[in-house]
């Protein structure tokens, strides 16, 4: 759109690196926290709880907020989301008993729900083809950088106190006055938008997305443990490691707008899944600790290729009408391959470890892209 200003795409910017802040701002605040309420039972399963709670939330409830968002405005509801989320994601800082923070981390997923659906559906709204191509690559990148600096900075903080990291949330307060002046909200022209149906492909496309989400949150999921039990890596050490992936997760974001005008949304779906394989195989292959460092990112840079190819073939089959309540059925989606990932993973990773179990899955991934050369390309555009 022509009279979309550079604040408004940078406030937009902004709102979706903050749907990156869901989990990984207050990943190493847990064994700190799980420590000062070592006296409750079960705290080990509640202080992972407080992790993945908001993913669940999410995931149940994206659909329905969708339709929510639809009636109810976008930069309205974006305003209100991003009030609660700074209240109730900050709440570590003052709340005392586990349980009320954990009723604080399932609001802070409805937060997280609204904001990831409406800066997705802006994107839809504010850019055409190839603009939007660029734009969500950029997006991508400064999601997996704000990624990034929020671990490091978690970090930090929770070194200080564990409580201390839930502080980052905050940043919800300095983005209210920048949504409130910023984002611009279109009107819906009944006559001139198509009302079209969910049809199978679309929802081949939330298949993809449950998929592609399922197998990357391996990485975050299962490599600290490899780095650390099997190769007797330091903490810092696997942190580092991880940030390296998010850092090559932006540069594949940004690429994708440069493959979107060779190769249509199925090549390249294909390509990010082969460069996700190497991945997967070099690292149940590897032996040296460093060697680490060259072969994560190819993780990260197919995961960055493929998020991004994933939303914006999403976009690119909807309309303005229907762009808020598929947006809810993708989100959901994302984060129930999130959720799922340690769940469905976890039996296997124990009956062969995790070494033998990230050859396994680089081995299934090089077989599923053959049978995608074959069929996928032949049945969606």
């Amino acid at each position: 759109m022509n009279n979309i200003t550079k604040l408004t795409i940078f406030t937009l910017l902004l709102v979706s690196m903050t749907t990156m802040m869901s989990n990984v701002a207050i990943v190493t605040a847990l064994p700190h926290l799980k420590e000062d309420y070592s006296f409750i039972n079960n705290i080990e399963f509640y202080s992972r709880l407080m992790l993945t709670l908001p993913s669940l939330v999410v995931a149940l409830l994206a659909p329905i907020l969708g339709h929510v968002i639809f009636r109810f405005g976008k930069k309205r509801s974006a305003t209100i989301a991003l009030f609660f989320f700074a209240l109730t994601g900050s709440a570590g800082l003052y709340l005392q008993s586990i349980e009320a923070l954990l009723i604080s981390r399932a609001l802070f997923g409805i937060c997280i729900a609204v904001l990831m659906i409406v800066s997705t559906s802006l994107v839809g709204d504010y850019f055409k083809e190839e603009a939007r191509h660029k734009f969500m690559g950029y997006q991508s990148a400064f999601m997996a950088t704000g990624g990034m600096v929020f671990v490091i900075g978690g970090g930090f903080l929770s070194d200080i106190n564990w409580r201390y990291s839930f502080g980052i949330y905050l940043i919800g307060f300095l983005l209210l006055p920048l949504v409130i002046t910023q984002i611009k909200e279109f009107k819906i022209d009944a006559l001139q938008q198509e009302e079209i149906p969910i049809n199978s492909k679309m929802f081949f496309i939330y298949f993809l997305a449950f998929f592609y989400m399922l197998i990357f949150f391996i990485l975050p999921t299962q490599i600290p443990f490899l780095l650390i039990e099997t190769f007797g890596a330091s903490g810092k050490f696997a942190g580092s490691i991880i940030a390296i992936a998010f850092l090559a997760n932006a540069f594949g974001a940004i690429t994708f707008s440069k493959l979107k005008t060779k190769f249509s949304f199925p090549t390249i779906f294909i390509i990010a899944l082969i460069i996700i394989a190497v991945g997967f195989a070099g690292i149940g292959l590897n032996k040296n600790l460093y060697l680490f460092y060259f072969i994560t990112p190819f993780l990260g840079f197919g995961g960055g290729i493929l998020m991004t190819n994933l939303t914006a073939w999403m976009l690119s089959r909807t309309t303005l009408k229907r762009r808020v309540k598929t947006s809810g059925y993708f989100t959901s989606s994302l984060f129930l391959g999130q959720f799922s990932s340690p769940i469905v993973f976890h039996p296997l990773v124990d009956k062969i470890g995790v070494q033998d179990f990230f050859l396994t899955i680089g081995i299934s991934l090089f077989i599923i892209s053959l049978f995608s050369v074959i069929f996928l390309k032949s049945r969606i555009n």
